[in-house]
């Protein structure tokens, strides 16, 4: 059974930092992309950063030069550093797996908050 256990979400005023990590187990056909999105009320969820196995990142335009995307291949695990964050990063933020065999997996969703 396919778990992905997120952390490290939060409130923080703007301009602060905070670090996501998503730790994923039981995806049977193993690993290619881990990322995150995210999803701000009344809006639709949006990447926010994508790494694959090899090491390859996508970025939203709008978290280039602030956010960074790191993972552990070892540890199945994705991070998220978010430095300079602003208010309009408020959202909840979902980590997703994809397999091999394109199958996407999303945890449970962690709320980010940041204070003007």
């Amino acid at each position: 059974q396919v778990q992905l256990v997120e952390s490290g979400g939060g409130l923080v005023q703007a301009g602060g930092s905070l670090r996501l990590s998503c730790a994923a187990s039981g995806v049977m056909y193993g690993i290619n992309v881990m990322g995150w999105y995210r999803q701000a009320p009344g809006k639709q969820r949006e990447l926010v950063a994508i790494m694959t196995s090899g090491g390859s990142t996508d970025y939203a335009e709008s978290v280039q030069g602030r956010f960074t995307i790191s993972r552990d291949n070892a540890k199945n695990t994705v991070y998220l550093q978010m430095n300079s964050l602003k208010a309009e990063d408020t959202a909840i933020y979902y980590c997703n797996v994809r397999s091999w065999n394109t199958q996407h997996y999303w945890g449970q969703g962690t709320q980010v908050t940041v204070s003007s």
